[in-house]
Formats: C-alpha cells, sequence, structure tokens
C-alpha cells in the first residue's frame, strides 16, 4: 500500500456528469484558453502539456493499483472479482485505503470501460501523440470501449478529419465541445474566442470523424437583453451540425466569475427562472432536421424531464415546458425550491403530498425567519452546485 501511496495520479478538477463511472486520465492541465467570462474553473490557474512519460506512468500506476484490488478480492474470498461486498468493505474504510484505489475500485466496479481524457482541452495535443496514449491506454485495458474528452472548436478546427479520424480508429469515440450560444454577439461578450461559423465547421468535422459529438449550451447565457437572439442563434448552429448530444446547462453566475462584474454594475441583467424556461422552449421549438438527443443532466437545470430524442420527442418536451408554465406563481416558487433543494426531480413530484408538505414547511421557515427570502435561498443552492 506504500507504494500506491507514494504515487498518485493525478487528475483534473471537473468531468461530464455523463463520465461519473470513468477513469479520469489527465492529458493537460487546466485551460489554454480560460477567458470565458462565465467559467470559473480555471482562473487564475497556468495551461500546461504533460508529457507522454508522466500520462503512461498514470495508467501504470492504475494497473498497478488494479492488481492491489484483485489481489485483496482473492484475499477476502471474492476469487478476484470486483463485488459490491468488496466495494463496502474498501468504502466502509476510508483511513485504510487511499482515494486513488477508491476511484479505481468503482471505476472496476462499473466495469472498467470508460475513460475520460482531462482537462478543458485535450486535442490541443499533437495528434501522434494523443494516438499514441489511446494506444497505450487500450493495450493496458482492454475492456475500455469508450474514451471521451473535452476540446475547444477552436482547437478542432487546426486538425484535418483524416487527423480526427486516425483518433476515432485508436479508440477516441466522443468529443464534448462547449458551444454555449450560436449567437455571434454573445460569444464575443462572453469571450468564447470561436465564431458561430467556426463551431458549426468544427462540429461538422468531428461528426465526419466518425466520433461522437456533445454539443453544450448555456440556458440564460444571453440575459434579459438577448435572449431570443440566444435562442434562434444556438438553434441555428445545432441544425447545421446535428450533434449525437445536446445538452443544456443553466447559467448561475459566481462572484468568481468574470461576468460577475457586469451583473452588479447592471451591464448583464440575469433571467429569472421562468425566462430561462421560456428561452429553453424557443430554442427548442426552432431545433429541425436534427436527430439529435436533448439531455437535461444537471442539478441546475430546473426541468429535468425536458429532455429526450429528437426529432420524435421532440413535442413531449414542449409539453412538459408549457405544463410548468401554466402552473401558478406559488407551484412555480414551490417546485424551484423543491427542485433546487433536492426534494423534486421531476414535475409529477408535486403530486406527491408529502414532498410537498416538505417543501412548504420549508417556504414557511424562510418566510418566516425572512420575509421574502426563498429567492436568496434558491440561489445559494444553486451556487452549491458548481
Amino acid at each position: 500500500m506504500t507504494s500506491i501511496e507514494e504515487v498518485p495520479i493525478e487528475q483534473g478538477p471537473i468531468r461530464p456528469p455523463s463520465e461519473a463511472y470513468s477513469l479520469l486520465l489527465r492529458l493537460t492541465r487546466n485551460c489554454p484558453w480560460n477567458r470565458c467570462e462565465f467559467c470559473h474553473t480555471y482562473k487564475r490557474e497556468k495551461f500546461s502539456l504533460r508529457t507522454g512519460r508522466e500520462v503512461k506512468k498514470d495508467i501504470d500506476v492504475v494497473q498497478q493499483i488494479t492488481s492491489e484490488i484483485r489481489a485483496l478480492s482473492w484475499r477476502q474470498g471474492f476469487g478476484g472479482e470486483i463485488t459490491p461486498a468488496l466495494v463496502h468493505l474498501i468504502l466502509k474504510n476510508p483511513r485504510d485505503y487511499p482515494e486513488s484505489f477508491r476511484s479505481i475500485l468503482l471505476w472496476l466496479h462499473a466495469g472498467a470501460r470508460n475513460v475520460f481524457l482531462q482537462d478543458a482541452d485535450s486535442l490541443i495535443l499533437k495528434t501522434d501523440q494523443i494516438v499514441d496514449l489511446l494506444r497505450y491506454l487500450k493495450k493496458a485495458f482492454p475492456s475500455v470501449d469508450r474514451i471521451t474528452t473535452y476540446a475547444r472548436a477552436k482547437t478542432i478546427s487546426t486538425k484535418t478529419v483524416e487527423e480526427l479520424t486516425l483518433l476515432s480508429q485508436a479508440g477516441l469515440s466522443r468529443i464534448h465541445i462547449g458551444l454555449e450560444t450560436g449567437y455571434d454577439p454573445l460569444l464575443a461578450y462572453v469571450q468564447k474566442g470561436v465564431t458561430a461559423q467556426e463551431h458549426v465547421a468544427a462540429g461538422r468535422k468531428v461528426k465526419e470523424a466518425g466520433i461522437s459529438l456533445s454539443e453544450y449550451v448555456i440556458l440564460g447565457l444571453g440575459g434579459k437583453g438577448t435572449w431570443r437572439e440566444h435562442a434562434m442563434g444556438t438553434a441555428s448552429v445545432l441544425n447545421q451540425i446535428d450533434p449525437d448530444f445536446i445538452r443544456v446547462r443553466t447559467l448561475k453566475i459566481l462572484r468568481t466569475m468574470p461576468l460577475h462584474k457586469k451583473t452588479e454594475s447592471g451591464e448583464f441583467v440575469l433571467l429569472d427562472d421562468d425566462g430561462v424556461i421560456r428561452e429553453e422552449r424557443l430554442l427548442i421549438e426552432h431545433l429541425e432536421r436534427i436527430q439529435s438527443f436533448f439531455v437535461s443532466d444537471h442539478i441546475l437545470n430546473l426541468l429535468e424531464e425536458v429532455e429526450g430524442k429528437f426529432p420524435e420527442e421532440k413535442g413531449k418536451m414542449l409539453a412538459a415546458i408549457d405544463r410548468y408554465l401554466g402552473l401558478s406563481a406559488s407551484e412555480r416558487a414551490n417546485f424551484r425550491l423543491g427542485r433546487r433543494a433536492g426534494i423534486y426531480r421531476f414535475l409529477d413530484d408535486l403530486r406527491k403530498p408529502e414532498l410537498r408538505q416538505e417543501v412548504e414547511k420549508a417556504i414557511s421557515r424562510i418566510e418566516s425567519e425572512t420575509p421574502g427570502g426563498v429567492e436568496a435561498v434558491i440561489s445559494e443552492l444553486m451556487a452549491s452546485y458548481i
């Protein structure tokens, strides 16, 4: 165990929710652009490339820990298998096992199939270097059948379709791109560093290379001033790309984000939840000629049930939005607090008396302590999820 603790695996700070059970393998540190005004993750952190030797050493350590875990399984009478009983044994004794040991245990328990390459823009590495690392990883763990990564559209534009195809053939399965918005003035305003047409070109390259594409959209990014343009421009870009996945995130501004100064000065005015939902409806309404999965896989999104496959489930998604907007003001407030407090997941939860009563009690308690304080509590809850 001492050797494992002395050789930690380097990991970055974030990953997509869809990679919850993936092995995190860090190829680069932080973000090479790092100017987006809605992001705080890498601010004041220096970007750097990890060497192939460093990354391969991490893969070797994962192999070493995997062997240790399987040996422990044999000693405990589980025949080398990663059983629920073994997982429980290790997780209930965190002081006896290092964090890397526990994270790899969970990865093995999930089948050791998925790997996520960190940090914000792994494809900035030279293509042949990435291919070499992918091959090394696949040789070390033949069970791996999905490898994904974040990448900037600007970086993808520097690679040819042939290069991306080589990455696909080496095992890269999916690329996550932060589209955020398809409205050029807003892209410039939040300093995204890329244009709508560059997003379109990059997305089409990824698709042509046979790599699954996930595009992220930030609901509320247009604020009160340009929410319509944000929704319409974003729909236009997505219609031209037809990504495999469209994943939405709702804007929440923290003090550590550059955009916060613009909200304090009144230059940028945030949409309230109802405004964000109307914006989301306009976006979905204008998504046409695509076969994407629309995914709402984050607690910041108010309506988790607004997801499905285009075009067949478009009507279902719009109906869910209309159902929320058709609620009374008090019912919407009740749902908003319950959702952000983790009491509700779906609109149907409003029909469950025990859950509704729990939220009503919370509202009464908040109002008795701080009249009008529900909005502040919702804001604090949202901030806690970032």
